[in-house]
């Protein structure tokens, strides 16, 4: 069986959806669905089972015949300020399901993220020097990265982190201020007819991944079992306004509306953000990348079909 924490959520609902395409059905979800929303995500997947996060910990002896975990579940929110809570969700949870996936020669696949870099001014290289996080969301992750180095030489099973950069795509909806750019100008546009971007928005760069070539990569670890930790992004970097104007082509109108920037944001937002891709491709992920003009034209068409989820 594959345990997918988060499974419910974003990336891990398409995970899921990676693995029933390529036949696997024997999936148990771990999440938390107090936001009821998300149950959508899992309504056309194909699972064995499902239990809440806090008891997934606590009934670890009891789940056998886990070969996998895919550990995507976390506090994504990057304006979150609750530190505390922000490192019992994303570090102690993770050390408590990592040590006990050590100890029983679990394979550990887990979402890192590209906020351990910050601004980028060493670059966006898996490696510590270039690693700075701008906020405790980020932080939480460069911690638990951390620890995985120190105990990756002894690891007698699979031990694989990825920092995913700007992910975008399908069963995002639940997300609300954390939704990618492209989900939140496509309903500004139907809504309105205008889509809002911050001021400065043509001087932020992102590196922007649809979250099909996220599972993709996940899938090519799960397959070749190999340790580490490696950068998830398509080493392209794209503004802000690159997805509005694609929007514009595809919607055949719209205009772009500048707004101020969030004062919560100042000091802890990353403005730009290229994936270093040396190591992925030498640990063998040959794949070329969706570009983002095909990847936002595949889900405008989703979104306006099935209002982004999987039907």
């Amino acid at each position: 069986m594959i345990a997918v924490t988060g499974g419910a959520g974003f990336i891990g609902s398409n995970i899921i959806k990676g693995l029933n395409d390529a036949g696997e059905a024997e999936i148990l979800v771990v999440d938390n669905l107090s936001n009821g929303e998300k149950h959508l995500n899992l309504n056309s997947l194909s699972i064995a089972d499902y239990i809440d996060k806090n008891d997934y910990l606590s009934n670890l002896d009891k789940l056998q015949n886990v070969s996998t975990v895919f550990h995507q579940g976390a506090c994504s929110s990057t304006t979150e300020q609750d530190g505390k809570y922000m490192m019992f969700n994303n570090y102690e949870y993770s050390k408590i399901l990592l040590n006990y996936c050590l100890k029983n020669k679990i394979n550990f696949i887990y979402a890192s993220s590209a906020a351990v870099y910050g601004n980028g001014e060493k670059g966006f290289i898996e490696e510590r020097e270039s690693e700075y996080p701008l906020n405790v969301y980020g932080f939480s992750k460069f911690a638990f990265d951390n620890y995985v180095r120190r105990i990756l030489p002894k690891a007698e099973s699979q031990v694989m982190g990825l920092r995913y950069f700007n992910v975008y795509g399908p069963q995002e909806n639940h997300k609300g201020r954390m939704a990618s750019v492209a989900f939140h100008l496509f309903h500004q546009l139907q809504e309105t007819g205008k889509m809002k971007l911050f001021e400065g928005s043509a001087g932020f760069n992102r590196d922007f991944i649809h979250v099909a070539d996220t599972v993709k990569i996940n899938l090519h670890f799960y397959e070749s079992k190999t340790s580490g930790i490696f950068n998830a992004g398509t080493g392209k970097t794209r503004s802000f306004e690159d997805i509005a104007t694609t929007l514009q082509h595809l919607h055949g109108s719209g205009e772009l509306e500048n707004i101020p920037f969030p004062e919560d944001l100042r000091g802890k937002y990353q403005e730009f953000t290229e994936a270093g891709l040396n190591n992925l491709r030498s640990a063998g992920f040959t794949e070329e990348f969706m570009s983002l003009e095909e990847g936002v034209r595949q889900y405008y068409q989703q979104l306006s079909d099935t209002d982004g989820r999987y039907i």
